[in-house]
């Protein structure tokens, strides 16, 4: 099967700022795709392209096996973008706005559109400059999540949504991948993207410096281990694999944390167990992990530096 998203050696300048430097993105049919990366890591210029909304400067860029900037008239039909920060028409109310919005996307399910509104506590009768953040949001989500279209392209699609309303949210979603929709979700919300993507990609400068399952990229994360044992576990601190081994006695029991890579977890459990368990706790590396092991624990200011160019 053709991939939805092949985006390779994707290149964007503005001015002498090189906002895009040789991307790559693959998205498959059918999945959940996070994009991660901080304001200015190239993900907001990436969507634009494949929306068509702006020309690439180099590298191949291809939805559904087409250009989007030559073919964006007939790409725009089968798939439905919700943006972070959504622009509509202050004096038609709600459902007049996802009336129009509907006929940019061809066929909606009406009968899922008015699901999608009880849901997300939408009230279509009113005028859309008298809506917080959060129900514009709603708006242009009920719209996208109605479409009956192939791919949704949700850049930040949460933005301003109550913690209730972003499960909705994760719900609807899941339901949508159910039906075989393709979802590309860019998102600042880790466990967001956690909860949802099959796959990941994470960016910083215009590259992408990592991408695959959040399995896979756990492999090459530490899992952090609590275990609290009858003995102290021989030759732990010293077994492949572990590191910052910690171990303290309490009320006749040893308490002993640790990490491990994911390759010698089997051995040091059988460690564990000659020293009698009493209870084990092990932690697969976050999302949270995933992403600072690729950018640290602070954004440069050069990141921001690129989102300012690309506004």
């Amino acid at each position: 099967m053709i991939d939805v998203v092949n985006v390779r050696a994707l290149t964007k300048t503005f001015g002498k700022v090189r906002a895009l430097d040789g991307l790559d993105l693959t998205v498959r049919p059918g999945e959940v795709h996070g994009f991660l990366g901080p304001n200015g890591a190239g993900k907001s210029t990436t969507i634009r392209i494949l929306l068509g909304l702006m020309r690439a400067g180099g590298g191949q860029v291809e939805l559904f096996g087409a250009d989007p900037w030559r073919r964006a008239d007939r790409l725009h039909g089968r798939l439905a973008y919700v943006a972070g920060d959504v622009a509509l028409w202050p004096g038609l109310t709600g459902g007049q706005c996802l009336d129009v919005i509907g006929t940019t996307y061809g066929a909606v399910d009406e009968k899922r559109r008015e699901q999608l509104i009880e849901r997300f506590e939408l009230d279509p009768t009113k005028r859309i400059r008298d809506y917080s953040k959060g129900n514009r949001q709603k708006v242009a989500l009920v719209a996208a999540l109605s479409a009956e279209v192939e791919l949704l392209v949700l850049d930040e699609p949460t933005s301003g949504l109550d913690p209730l309303m972003e499960q909705a949210f994760q719900q609807c979603v899941r339901e949508r991948r159910e039906a075989g929709v393709t979802v590309l979700l860019s998102s600042h919300i880790l466990g967001e993207v956690e909860a949802l993507a099959d796959r990941v990609s994470i960016v910083r400068r215009g590259r992408t410096v990592t991408t695959g399952s959040l399995s896979d990229l756990r492999r090459h994360t530490r899992t952090a281990v609590h275990a609290v044992t009858g003995i102290e576990p021989d030759g732990l601190a010293r077994a492949d694999g572990v590191a910052d081994c910690v171990s303290e006695r309490l009320d006749g029991q040893v308490d002993t944390r640790f990490t491990i890579d994911a390759d010698h977890l089997d051995a040091t459990i059988g460690l564990l167990h000659a020293a009698r368990i009493h209870t084990l706790t092990v932690t697969p590396p976050s999302l949270d992990a995933l992403f600072l092991r690729n950018y640290g624990d602070t954004v440069e200011p050069a990141d921001e530096t690129l989102a300012r160019a690309a506004q």
